[in-house]
């Protein structure tokens, strides 16, 4: 322990010997760690609130639908349970947070226009927790209830529709017999969403007034169930299946969404690819530090071992040389990384290319998220990488002969 010390101060006092070559590599260290973190934070940000507004408009972690509803939205396709024995089911079963609603493509027309849309049939205190729509910040109003007349729209499809709150539009659907079940609703709130196309493709309707309009008694087309976490829906999904029984399709949320799935996945591996990325950039410096390090010291190398010190220290004394060097250059870019994500973790305007980011499911406002895991992965790749750089140059200074390297000029 005691010659760990003394190599430790050794290699502190020959590291700031050159102070110019120090300090930029620290700076070249220090940018690198605070690009691959702030970066990555930028980056499971996106990722993130892709999936978390993803999730709330499928919604769900766990999704219950007839076998044949996700290939064929219809109302053909409900789940054969009606809402009476559904509450029986799962009303004290422990959930989170569920709920059943009646989904089905339709058609909302106004004085002027007409578009395709989504109809959600909700029960809106059950699925105020987990909806996409702050119902506090709607224009007008929010649905007062499962049996409310009247339809909340999203401010984009108005604009579309040429409409407002208290004008009155006709939904139109299909009905279980194929024919076509329409009502007028009068419009009593618009809504806004951080993803654009949501405000152009759904409408909302009490649950009770789309299967009256629907003609479908109290049975509703999926059920939708929320964990604690997203990532880890094992749990919730067992107890649905326990307790749903067969003849439903019970699905997790990443097999609903396939893309918001792929997207978890490939941004996993996406952390690490960036970490060894951004290093080997920085490699070509770090492990020219220690080769000109030795170079200039060869004769003093050569005299250490002259008087007796071992090749393995002198090998120890290069490789904490360059740790040393690794490790305040990780720990001043670590700090930085932390100060540019708190400086802005209320979000980053990125309006400009909010049409590109839609396309690709995100929103105009990007949140960064600094997680632990992906600083402690940054800094144990950096130095377990910079230890095998360092060992190259360690290794060689550690063969020299004392002789030769005390009359080498």
């Amino acid at each position: 322990m005691h010659m760990f010390g003394v190599l430790c101060r050794l290699a502190w006092r020959y590291l700031w010997r050159n102070h110019r070559r120090t300090i930029i590599m620290l700076g070249a260290i220090t940018v690198g760690v605070w690009a691959m973190i702030f970066m990555t934070a930028l980056s499971r940000g996106m990722v993130e609130q892709m999936i978390e507004d993803g999730i709330s408009a499928l919604p769900g972690h766990v999704q219950v639908h007839h076998p044949d509803y996700l290939d064929d939205p219809s109302i053909l396709n409900r789940v054969p349970l009606g809402d009476d024995e559904l509450a029986a089911r799962f009303d004290d079963a422990g959930f989170v947070a569920w709920a059943s609603r009646v989904k089905v493509p339709a058609v909302i027309t106004s004085e002027r226009e007409s578009r395709g849309v989504t109809l959600l049939g909700i029960d809106p205190e059950a699925e105020r927790g987990f909806s996409f729509v702050d119902y506090d910040a709607v224009e007008g109003r929010f649905l007062e209830g499962p049996d409310d007349s009247g339809v909340v729209i999203g401010a984009k499809l108005a604009d579309k529709l040429d409409t407002r709150v208290g004008k009155r539009v006709v939904l139109m659907s299909q009905d279980p017999d194929n024919e076509i079940a329409d009502r007028g609703f009068r419009v009593v709130g618009l809504f806004t969403a951080n993803m654009p196309a949501y405000e152009e493709s759904y409408v909302f309707v009490g649950k009770d007034t789309a299967q009256k309009m629907l003609r479908i008694g109290p049975s509703t087309t999926e059920v939708v169930f929320f964990g604690d976490d997203y990532r880890d829906v094992e749990p919730t999904y067992a107890k649905v299946v326990a307790a749903i029984g067969d003849g439903v399709d019970v699905q997790r949320w990443y097999d609903v969404d396939t893309y918001l799935g792929t997207m978890l996945r490939v941004m996993d591996g996406f952390v690490l690819v960036w970490v060894v990325v951004i290093f080997l950039a920085l490699s070509f410096g770090l492990v020219n530090t220690p080769v000109m390090a030795v170079f200039e010291r060869v004769r003093e190398i050569g005299l250490m071992m002259a008087l007796g010190m071992k090749p393995g220290m002198i090998l120890g004394q290069i490789v904490i040389e360059s740790l040393l060097l690794l490790a305040v250059g990780l720990a001043i870019g670590d700090v930085l990384a932390w100060a540019s994500v708190k400086a802005i973790e209320d979000g980053v305007d990125i309006s400009a290319v909010a049409e590109g980011m839609e396309m690709m499911g995100a929103a105009s406002v990007l949140y960064p998220k600094l997680f632990l895991k992906d600083v402690v992965l940054a800094n144990v790749v950096v130095l377990v990488l910079g230890f095998l750089a360092s060992l190259s140059p360690a290794w060689r200074a550690s063969r020299y002969e004392p002789v030769e390297a005390i009359t080498k000029v």
